[in-house]
């Protein structure tokens, strides 16, 4: 088939779960055969390289401008609540890319629009005469919802939960109306079925379980060996992009709440916050602790990894899966995780991770990888072998077969 592929970021490098759930995904179709036409929203920093590199297997690659700035969001989120819109969807609307999408359309004689993420939905829905898949990588509206829950401001909690409100509305809406939706994970999926009885109603929405299929986000195990840690590692390592709200909020909770029992009894730990962008006050996390260190985004993750005792994801809230914990187990790193951090990948907890919620069962979970080396080699060589098993895209993705093969009916 020649399929339009529409992402919001552009998906290479490969520091970042949606940019490796496109990448695989899209590299699986044109190796399977199908002639595939990426365009992409792209920021200041996708250099000619990283498209280029995308060009080895997309037939064509366009690219498209997307430029935010706190003004402009501020502009997005007065404007969401003047009216009945969601502020994410808004903020991502721009009338030049739907313009784009319908020239490449007329042009290029498409048998699919493949639309990665809820986000460039509205651009896939506005196209005619084709079938269009969504691939969702997170029941978006359980995000705001989840962070209102943990939010102590009012007017931010109140924010939030008009914002999962309008969410839910459009996710479901927008879910009906494609003829394959594919889901991350069977939690997001049960949640978006749920979601679109309620709301749109089953006449609508009875046949959206047959074309919802579930295929995990999945990486390459070859190309990213384990690391050789040193055995005097002490580094508690987060990694996560610091403009997602999760993983600021995540990251503040370890610091403050987290961090200090660890310090107390492991006075040589040290804290390492790595993720693009980190806001004041996570950087604020580094004043007048030396053991802290923020470093912003980093290219080579190398030297950190082999200073690293425990990988840590101390989540609650998020949709999807992390495949931040996927690429720790190809490294070889311990995993420790809260449940929703972990929620949608198959673990199998004191075998492959550790779980834990609370801030002083998560310090002692992180203490037992501190200070118990065959836990921690136990930890990471399963951990190895289970992602080598279960989320390896040569294998896992053959699934998209049966996506592409149901729009041909």
């Amino acid at each position: 088939m020649k399929v339009l592929a529409l992402t919001q970021v552009l998906p290479y490098p490969l520091d970042a779960g949606p940019k490796l759930r496109a990448y695989y995904v899209l590299r699986y179709l044109a190796e399977r055969g199908h002639c595939v036409d990426l365009l992409s929203f792209v920021r200041p920093d996708d250099t000619p390289d990283r498209i280029a590199h995308l060009q080895q297997f997309c037939h064509t690659v366009h690219t498209f401008p997307m430029q935010r700035s706190r003004w402009k969001d501020a502009g997005f989120l007065a404007q969401a609540v003047l009216s009945r819109r969601s502020f994410i969807i808004g903020r991502d609307t721009r009338p030049a890319m739907h313009a784009r999408v319908q020239q490449l359309l007329s042009q290029g004689h498409y048998d699919v629009v493949h639309a990665d993420q809820l986000w460039m939905a509205q651009y896939a829905l506005g196209c005619h005469g084709v079938k269009r898949v969504l691939d969702q990588h997170n029941a978006v509206y359980l995000i705001p919802q989840r962070l209102a829950q943990h939010e102590s401001n009012v007017f931010k909690r109140l924010l939030l939960k008009r914002e999962a409100r309008l969410l839910a509305q459009y996710e479901a809406e927008a879910c009906c109306r494609f003829d394959q939706v594919v889901t991350v994970t069977e939690e997001d999926r049960r949640a978006l079925l749920a979601l679109c009885d309620g709301r749109v109603g089953q006449s609508t929405g009875a046949d959206l379980a047959d074309r919802m299929p579930v295929i995990p986000i999945c990486v390459d195990p070859r190309e990213k060996p384990v690391v050789t840690r040193r055995p005097e590692a002490r580094r508690i390592l987060i990694l996560g992009t610091m403009f997602w709200l999760p993983n600021v909020e995540g990251a503040l909770w370890f610091g403050r709440q987290v961090w200090p029992q660890i310090a107390a009894q492991v006075p040589d730990a040290r804290l390492t916050i790595i993720g693009k962008n980190p806001p004041p006050a996570v950087c604020r996390l580094a004043e007048g602790d030396p053991h802290i260190e923020v470093p912003g985004y980093v290219a080579d993750l190398r030297p950190y990894l082999e200073q690293s005792a425990v990988f840590v994801v101390p989540l609650h809230a998020g949709g999807g899966m992390r495949v931040k914990i996927v690429d720790a187990w190809c490294w070889g790193l311990p995993i420790v995780s809260t449940s929703i951090g972990a929620e949608g990948i198959q673990v199998r907890h004191g075998q492959n991770i550790l779980i834990a919620d609370e801030a002083p069962a998560f310090a002692r979970a992180v203490l037992q990888v501190l200070q118990d080396g065959d836990l921690a080699a136990r930890l990471s060589t399963h951990g190895r072998a289970w992602v080598e098993q279960r989320y390896d895209w040569r294998t896992v993705y053959r699934q998209w077969d049966q996506v592409y093969a149901n729009l041909g009916r």
